[in-house]
This record gives structure tokens, C-alpha cells and sequence, in this order.
């Protein structure tokens, strides 16, 4: 759901490893000021970034009430959130907490300018076995303590149009890709289309040719952590996700430069018949249709039937909370994720959202059982791998997520998508990953 710079990210990421301690606590941050003030970068997670300012506004004035600490907000958008997350570890210029896309948290964690969740840390905001394992397991590498703390669950489904459904005679949604290509197809008309794509969102570029990875049985990186881009399983993922333009003929060529939420207003609108997206529940809303309108079911796997290995069908998807280690204001912040991630707020804030608490209590809700939310429920539950958390995950959402792009751009033209091409893209970025 996140498009990223590819220049700016490549050259911050390059100085990773190089960074130790940096970050939050800006010259101009409230908590320099007053230890009763803190700054908060919020992710965009709703339909519009001032959607988010009036949820989230009121949720920050409850925790003023109870504690007297005042919340500065910005809600940032995915297109520049992790350059401004990276530039802020290289020049200490940061907010005090901040959210992050969960398949960030190896690559910030490598920079040392996040604050580690270890057993003290955690203790403070009411223990780690609060959360559901498979989101801590999102929240760093493996076997280091984590270096953010779960607030958004999220998994990828497969949204529909009931009535362009029913117009063109199709009475279930598909199961298999077979399904989706034959379905979208039958739509594929009159201006209408079958399935919505943003080729200009990088990362929800790597989430799905990630998932068709393991679909063919690759991973983009090896064990030791090392890109893999050329193998025939990724290729093949790619190539099949790009074909849905170029051979098959059931997404718009304009969706080749969308960006984020741009295909969710197509098919709020009656342009495209299907979406694959993590939770799409209040966008759909605001564009004015109706719960009755559109139905949600799993993404489809070649068996039709989704589970583990071959037949993942979603990443671990999902936002972590972190803090900036050199906050001058450490007792606070934690005060804030504890309040952040309180059963309470953690209800409130997913059934707004339209996503799934990874706190465990929380989950008990009966909202969380609402057939939408049951079907990202039961994905992740059952069918769901996280990305590779290895250092160098950022940069391969912006050199593959860009190879993506490019080969959208072919596909939009006119221009051939072959075997041979989609390699040699791939082949591009994976030498950049290793500059």
C-alpha cells in the first residue's frame, strides 16, 4: 500500500549500516521542550490523510486527559513515509513515535535508532504475550528483540463488485488465478474492467508478486539473506502479475502509473469489477457505496484452496509503533504505545480502520468476526507469510518494486513482457542491491 522514492531510498539505505543511535528528539520536537509534549508521525491508514486527523484527534486528546502529555500529529503518507523515517535515522531530525510498515522493522532495526522492545520495555506497556506471535514475528529480526510493537494486523483479500458480478453472469467469486483471468475477461469492457492494479505503488508492487513467489515456490532471498531476484519461481511471480496488462487484457493500462488508493476509487466508482487489497472496508465507504455493494473472499491460489507453502495467498501485512531511541521524552512515549495498543484503543481504532488488532484480547470483539474481517482473520491465520526480514527489505521494495513499474510501463505501451525482459529486470535490481 506504500509507494517509496526509488532514488532517495536507495541512497539513505546504502548508509545503513553505518548508523548507530540516531534519531527522534528534533531540535524543533515538542518533547525538547516540555516533557509533557510529544511528536507522532502517523501512518496513513484510512481514506484520506484528514480522515485520519478526525479519528485519531479525539483518541489523542483521551490520552492528554488521562496523563497530561499533548500529541502533535502528522499522518504521513505511504509515498513518503519511510524516506522521511530514513532521513530522520541519519539526522537525529525525528518525531518521538512514529508507525512503520511491519516489513520495515529489520531494515530500521539495522540502523539502531529504534528503541528495543526487550523484556523491561514491553513490561511497560502490559507484556509482550499481549500480542498475537505472528505480529511480534513482524516486528524484527529473528532472535533480537523486537524493534517496533504491533498496532494494525492486516492481510490481503480479494474485493468484488456484486452487481458487475451479477451483470456478467458470474454467480461466485474465483477461487483460482484461471478463475480471476476468465471472470475478468467477461468484464473486460464497454470500459469496464475486470481486476485494478497502481503500478506506481512500489511496495503493494512487492506484496503481490511476493505472494505469487511463494506461490511458484520461490522466496526473493536465500537463507543467508541474499537476493535471489533471477530465480525462475520469481521471475515467473512477476511475470504472471504483470500479464493480467499485457497478456491477458483485464486491467486498464492507465493503472500502470496509479498510485496509492487510486484503483480503490476505480472500483468504488463501478470502473473495475475487482481488487486485491489489505483492508479496504472504510475507503470503499467514504467513495459512498454500501456494505451490499461489494464482498470480499480470499486471493486466489492455483488449487483454489489457500494455505501454507505454495498455497500462501497474503503477506503478514500490518503496522508496527516504534520509538526513537534519543527521545527526551522515553517515559512518555511508552505511556503512549501502552495507551496505543490498550484493549481499548485497539478495538476502537481496527473496527475504524477496518483492520485486525494484534493484540489478542482485543480480537475477542465481536466486530472482528464480521464476514470482511473474518476472511483477513482466518488469511492470517492460515495463509499469510512475512516478508524476508533481513536488513536490506527497504531497498528491495524499492529496486524490485521499481522493476515492477518499468515492466507496467512496457506492458501499458504495447511493448512485449517476456520471460527474457522480466529477468532482466530483475537482474537490474539485484545488482543495485549489491552496490
Amino acid at each position: 500500500m506504500r509507494r517509496i522514492r526509488a532514488a532517495a531510498a536507495l541512497t539513505i539505505v546504502s548508509s545503513l549500516a553505518a548508523v548507530t543511535g540516531c534519531g527522534g528528539g528534533s531540535s524543533d520536537s515538542g518533547s525538547n521542550e516540555s516533557p509533557k509534549t510529544l511528536t507522532y508521525w502517523a501512518s496513513n491508514q484510512g481514506s484520506s490523510i484528514e480522515a485520519d486527523k478526525e479519528i485519531l484527534t479525539p483518541e489523542l486528546a483521551k490520552f492528554e486527559k488521562q496523563t497530561g502529555i499533548k500529541v502533535k500529529l502528522e499522518v504521513v503518507p505511504w509515498s513518503d513515509l519511510l524516506n522521511r523515517i530514513l532521513a530522520a535515522t541519519t539526522s537525529g531530525q525525528g518525531p518521538d513515535v512514529l508507525n512503520i510498515g511491519n516489513t520495515w522493522s529489520a531494515s530500521l532495526q539495522a540502523t539502531g535508532a529504534l528503541l528495543p522492545w526487550d523484556k523491561k520495555n514491553f513490561d511497560a506497556i502490559g507484556g509482550r504475550d499481549r500480542f498475537v506471535d505472528s505480529a511480534i514475528a513482524a516486528a524484527g529480526a529473528e532472535g533480537q528483540d523486537p524493534s517496533a510493537v504491533p498496532l494494525y494486523s492486516l492481510a490481503y483479500a480479494l474485493y468484488y463488485n456484486k452487481q458487475m458480478f451479477a451483470d456478467a453472469g458470474i454467480s461466485k467469486p474465483p477461487a483460482t488465478w484461471d478463475e480471476l483471468i476468465a471472470d475478468g475477461q467477461k468484464i473486460s469492457k464497454d470500459g469496464k474492467w475486470g481486476l485494478g492494479a497502481e503500478g506506481g505503488n512500489l511496495s503493494n508492487n512487492i506484496h503481490q508478486v511476493f505472494v505469487l513467489g511463494k506461490q511458484h515456490g520461490a522466496d526473493f532471498f536465500d537463507a543467508s539473506g541474499k537476493p535471489t531476484f533471477t530465480s525462475d519461481g520469481a521471475v515467473a511471480a512477476v511475470k504472471q502479475y504483470v500479464d493480467f496488462m499485457a497478456k491477458d487484457k483485464i486491467i486498464a493500462p492507465g493503472n500502470a502509473e496509479y498510485a496509492q488508493n487510486q484503483s480503490l476509487q476505480d472500483f468504488s466508482k463501478g470502473k473495475t469489477a475487482m481488487v486485491l487489497w489489505q483492508a479496504a472496508a472504510s475507503t470503499f465507504a467514504s467513495q459512498g457505496m454500501k456494505p451490499e455493494d461489494w464482498g470480499v473472499a480470499p486471493v486466489p491460489v492455483a488449487s483454489g484452496t489457500p494455505g501454507t507453502g505454495e498455497n500462501t495467498n497474503s503477506m503478514v501485512a500490518g503496522i508496527n509503533m516504534a520509538v526513537f531511541k534519543n527521545t527526551k521524552n522515553i517515559d512518555g512515549a511508552k505511556k503512549f504505545v501502552k495507551f496505543m495498543t490498550s484493549d481499548e484503543e485497539q478495538k476502537l481504532l481496527n473496527k475504524t480502520f477496518g483492520s485486525i488488532p494484534p493484540v489478542k484480547a482485543a480480537q475477542e470483539d465481536a466486530a472482528f468476526s464480521a464476514p470482511d474481517l473474518k476472511v483477513l482473520r482466518d488469511t492470517l491465520a492460515t495463509s499469510a507469510a512475512p516478508l524476508p526480514q533481513v536488513p536490506t527489505e527497504s531497498q528491495f521494495e524499492t529496486t524490485v518494486g521499481t522493476a515492477v513499474k518499468d515492466l507496467w510501463a512496457d506492458a501499458a505501451a504495447g511493448r512485449p513482457v517476456t520471460t527474457e525482459s522480466v529477468r532482466a529486470r530483475l537482474n537490474k535490481a539485484q545488482q543495485q542491491m549489491q552496490q
